[in-house]
């Protein structure tokens, strides 16, 4: 037997096992996270005997005699007064690395009540944080000392939920406290447990899969291959991902699944799932899109190998290079990341009625897994019901299919309730990443350095299937020449196919990629005329009025001249320094169909606000709330905000494009007006309204990418950015900064930690983050991510600018999520010419502090 104390409770126990498994499994204290289950990211962290630990490394046998704290285990005071400093501070996103963040806060503070900011930071570099690029969490717990030590109390009065001011999000208690409800944090009565057997080639024939040793298994509830699944096609957009691999036909990756094995005890799943025998015949795979467009090379898909072509073209891109003054023509190459959100894949699925299902679940849209499922069971969408827990971030990573779809299935087969979840291992291998491309690029400019014209050739990594393939090169074209002033573009790109884990959606949407190319070639144009590059970008900057070069006419919302103003003292301030600008579209656009929508229902005195726009941790329920205060005055105590679910919330589209402050913001402000009169009508009485609905849609109709109109309308608006980054004298970033147009900022908190945390992602992706692939096989956990952790995070400054005159859509705001990544990298690369005289065109970049 085993002795020790958690949370002031004696333990005893017999068992042997992982004290992460014993806290979440036998103890029910979940919340402390299983992030990796690696001793990598942090979010299991408890202390023991006073140190900052992760639960997920030590085993029972060596807790002898012990005492461990959880995050169950703060005092009442310690509650109080995390939730209020992480609140105030604007330190909670997503939540899933939270509790881990207090428990590493409280070890420090215990010890050192009165910490330096990088003492903060040394106790936090064990944990990882994807979302907020730690300055807030920082921020937060030297707050949290000062109440502590000071014994301060903690201010009660209630903010009002209004627009442009600090607002503390609604959802700060569950996620510091780790009460709120992640999926794998659910146990069911009767419940199983359900995994897929992976292939073990990225191509090969399946031979043959015996499944009767592991049906043999006594704890073994069911196998299921392809034969059983109605409908083995899914996919995003093109359905050409298959659910499970038959006998007879190929596989496109390491990640393909070929069975599912279900038990009773999770324990015992890996071992039956290993008596499944496969016999493979071994095919050389297409591992770089050169292989795979070789005129012999195997069909990867029916249809061929390369997913899509866009080629758009204005003007007359030749004639105005060929008569510029001045022409720059290089080679970029970019790599796989992985989005490396904190909570891996988790679903749990469930009989719902006599022939329906029901999932709990944590993606990006409970509409489009209710599509896919659907089509996947061949049954009517009113018989798959999906409702969303606590999503742990996404950046785009849990827009597709990844365990849903497989939980579903093995519930409808055997009418039990399942949960599959992915190990952080799994999870790397299956989900999309973000897109590999080759680009090369010819950027030209007259004498006096306005720009002419370009040329540019964009190859896109898609790997074994579509996902947002499509969607992400049509960004990455549409947003290729920048957010400047002329319009001659030749822009032709091309999504491949190969045999390597698939890309797909990821924060930025392939503009990442284009932007790197296009400013970079800027820089070295900005020589060539005698122009510095933060005088060459404020000649060229785009203004309301003017055409971009997709031809959409700039609108008075238009602010990147102010971003590019508004940085221009941090230019100055080195001979370090470097600048980039970028553009984002906010919404889908391109002619596809793009809706918010949102109901407002009085219900026991109370305002539910509900619509299905997924929060991954930038704060829509939030958004709503102020959206909702801002129109009628209401205060949040009589506000609630409903999880996702496909049966009480209408369809607001995918939490993707920067969309959803915009689209399902507008939606919520329309449904406030009708509540509002509705209210005045009522002499304010909110009880007079009760059982009463209002209805808010807003819809945007864009124009095709193959438009022939003069002046297509691609999208609802776009976000604006220029950042400055500055190196100290050995290459170590100094400060960054950060200047952004979103229009109306909705919440001062949220806005700014949105942009530190994509500024670190940013600069991550510019210095030390990779996802490298040998022959179709990652070659990674997550541990050698190279993700930024607080020690080698610098500070970020934010200034937060406005175009003209603010658009009309909700209250004028825009979207930030994806734009406050996408200028980071290019303006490290820029930074870096000035500092050594190298001129890199790949990222990560090489020869560099960060990467000797």
């Amino acid at each position: 037997m085993y002795a020790f104390c958690v949370n002031g409770k004696q333990i005893q126990t017999g068992q042997d096992k992982k004290l992460l498994r014993f806290l979440r499994d036998d103890l029910k204290l979940v919340g402390t996270k299983d992030g990796c289950s690696e001793g990598a990211c942090g979010t299991c962290t408890v202390i023991i005997d006073g140190k900052a630990t992760k639960a997920c490394v030590p085993s029972l046998s060596k807790l002898e005699g012990k005492s461990i704290v959880t995050i169950e285990g703060l005092s009442p005071r310690e509650r109080e007064v995390y939730v209020y400093c992480f609140a105030e501070a604007g330190a909670v996103q997503c939540g899933y690395c939270t509790p881990g963040m207090v428990m590493a806060a409280k070890a420090l503070l215990d010890a050192n009540p009165a910490p330096t900011q990088e003492e903060v930071k040394k106790a936090l570099r064990g944990n990882i944080c994807r979302c907020t690029g730690y300055v807030k969490i920082e921020e937060a717990i030297l707050m949290a000392a000062r109440f502590f030590r000071e014994n301060l109390p903690v201010p009660t009065l209630e903010d009002e939920p209004l627009l442009s001011r600090r607002f503390r999000r609604i959802d700060v208690a569950e996620k510091v406290l780790g009460t709120g409800e992640f999926v794998d944090d659910i146990a069911l009565p009767g419940m199983i447990y359900a995994k897929a057997l992976r292939s073990a080639y990225p191509r090969a024939r399946v031979l043959r899969i015996n499944i009767a040793k592991a049906k043999a298994h006594p704890d073994c509830v069911t196998v299921l291959t392809a034969s059983d699944v109605p409908e083995n096609k899914l996919g995003h957009i093109v359905h050409d991902w298959d659910v499970l691999i038959r006998e007879g036909d190929v596989t496109r990756y390491v990640g393909d699944a070929l069975a599912l094995v279900a038990t009773r005890h999770k324990e015992t799943l890996d071992g039956v799932l290993a008596l499944v025998e496969v016999e493979y015949d071994v095919l050389e795979p297409l591992v770089t899109p050169e292989q795979s467009m070789a005129p012999d090379a195997p069909l990867l898909h029916e249809n061929g190998n390369i997913l899509c072509t866009e080629h758009i073209i204005r003007g007359n891109a030749e004639l105005a290079i060929a008569q510029s003054a001045h022409v720059v023509t290089k080679h970029f190459s970019t790599p796989f990341t992985e989005h490396a959100f904190m909570e891996p894949e988790c679903a749990i699925a469930m009989p719902d009625g006599p022939d329906g299902i029901l999932l709990y679940t944590a993606s990006q849209s409970v509409y489009d897994e209710q599509h896919e499922i659907a089509r996947m069971l061949r049954l009517p969408l009113r018989k798959v019901r999906c409702q969303s827990k606590l999503v742990g971030g996404g950046f785009g990573g849990k827009e597709d299919m990844s365990v849903q779809h497989h939980a579903a299935l093995v519930a409808w087969a055997t009418k039990l309730p399942v949960k599959v979840r992915l190990s952080r291992q799994e999870s790397l291998l299956v989900h999309p990443k973000r897109h590999p491309m080759e680009m090369d690029f010819t950027v030209a400019c007259d004498a006096q350095g306005r720009l002419t014209g370009m040329t540019a050739t964009l190859i896109a990594d898609t790997g074994a299937y579509a996902s947002l393939g499509g969607p992400v090169l049509q960004r990455a074209c549409t947003h290729a020449a920048g957010p400047y002033n002329y319009q001659n573009i030749d822009i032709l790109g091309k999504a491949v196919y190969t045999n390597n884990v698939p890309s797909g959606a990821f924060r930025g949407f392939g503009v990442t990629q284009s932007c790197f190319a296009l400013e970079c070639c800027l820089n070295q144009l900005a020589e060539k005329v005698g122009l510095d590059p933060w005088q060459f970008r404020r000649l060229n900057a785009i203004s309301h009025g003017q055409i971009l070069p997709n031809g959409q006419v700039a609108g008075p919302d238009t602010g990147i001249i102010e971003c590019i103003e508004a940085v221009k003292d941090a230019y100055y301030s080195s001979p370090r320094a470097g600048i980039a600008c970028a553009m984002k579209n906010s919404g889908i656009g391109v002619g596809c169909p793009d809706a918010g929508r949102c109901i407002l229902s009085i219900e026991q005195g109370m305002v539910h606000i509900r619509t299905s726009a997924a929060c991954m941790g930038q704060g829509v329920a939030t958004m709503c709330v102020q959206m909702v205060g801002e129109t009628c005055g209401i205060p949040a105590s009589k506000i609630l905000v409903e999880r996702p679910d496909t049966f009480r919330t209408p369809d607001a589209g995918t939490s993707t494009a920067s969309r959803q402050t915009a689209f399902t913001g507008e939606a919520v402000r329309r449904a406030a007006e009708d509540m509002k009169a509705a209210l005045n009508s009522a002499g304010g009485r909110l009880q007079d309204l009760e059982g009463k609905e209002f209805f808010g849609e807003f819809m945007v109709h864009t124009d095709p990418i193959t438009s022939t109109k003069q002046n297509p309308v691609s999208h609802l608006a776009y976000s604006y950015s220029a950042q400055v980054v500055v190196l100290d004298e050995t290459g170590k970033v100094e400060k960054v900064v950060a200047a952004c147009d979103v229009g109306t900022v909705v919440n001062i908190q949220s806005v700014e930690g949105q942009i530190e945390g994509g500024v670190i992602m940013g600069l991550g992706y510019a210095f030390t983050e990779n996802f490298p692939t040998v022959g179709g096989y990652p070659k990674v956990k997550y541990g050698t991510l190279g993700l930024l952790r607080s020690t080698d995070c610098p500070p970020v400054e934010v200034l937060l600018v406005k175009g003209p005159n603010p658009g009309v859509q909700a209250y004028g705001a825009k979207g930030v999520g994806e734009l406050c990544t996408i200028p980071t990298a290019p303006a490290c690369q820029h930074a870096y010419y000035r500092y050594d005289g190298t001129f890199r065109t790949t990222l990560p970049m090489e020869h560099t502090a960060y990467r000797k």
